[in-house]
């Protein structure tokens, strides 16, 4: 098939960020990145591009939303609460350049991360503990960035130890807040304040908002 075929088959692509696209397939408009690979978790394939389903992944989620992040194709990225991957396969599309340390603490999903791995020469995966950093700090450089979709009590404090020890200085952040995991008996924007409170005595607080598709959750876009 012809890259004009191609064309014509999703219609018009608005890029967004390096490999991200909006594209229109027919009456709808989708978020997709630029990828040589295959189907990872189900999501379909429209020529050079995979469909970024925002109900799978809050990142989709929240560049849907409107907020951006200027993802380097060349930026080290450290990844806490990889899953299987499926999130991790798109950012892998963005930081083609780059290196993701995917950090991942249940075996099960991890079996499905080793065969993303194998695929993606820039993804190391790490069946480690995101709360106790420590134990992966003789793999982990220096990165530019930081993700982090972890559903714990403890989530905020996991994502600031993994700051102070692999965050370069002008480094950024993204947190994705689970509300219910934290305080299930509390309100979850009495929750996001006390979040946002202990986020900024550590770090700058660079926005937050809410997440289409996932409820109860905010972004929380930081600077080291």
């Amino acid at each position: 098939m012809s890259a004009k075929k191609k064309t014509q088959e999703i219609g018009k692509s608005q890029k967004i960020l390096h490999n991200v696209y909006l594209i229109e397939k027919g009456e709808k408009q989708i978020l997709a990145t630029k990828s040589r690979y295959g189907s990872h978790y189900g999501e379909k394939k429209f020529g050079e591009f995979r469909e970024w389903i925002p109900s799978r992944s809050k990142l989709a989620a929240m560049l849907l939303r409107g907020y951006r992040i200027d993802i380097r194709p060349d930026w080290k990225v450290l990844y806490l609460g990889a899953a299987s991957g499926t999130t991790v396969s798109h950012l892998a599309d963005i930081v083609e350049k780059g290196v993701i340390y995917a950090v991942e603490y249940s075996a099960k999903p991890f079996t499905k991360l080793i065969e993303l791995a194998e695929e993606r020469r820039n993804i190391i995966p790490l069946l480690e503990d995101a709360s106790k950093p420590q134990r992966y700090s003789g793999i982990v450089e220096k990165v530019d960035f930081i993700y982090q979709d972890i559903a714990q009590k403890n989530q905020v404090e996991i994502f600031l130890d993994n700051i102070r020890m692999f965050l370069k200085k002008g480094g950024e952040g993204l947190i994705m807040v689970k509300a219910r995991s934290i305080d299930s008996t509390a309100e979850p924007p009495e929750v996001f304040e006390g979040v946002l409170k202990k986020l900024s005595r550590r770090v700058k607080v660079v926005a937050s908002d809410t997440l289409e598709y996932h409820r109860d959750h905010i972004f929380v876009h930081v600077w080291g």
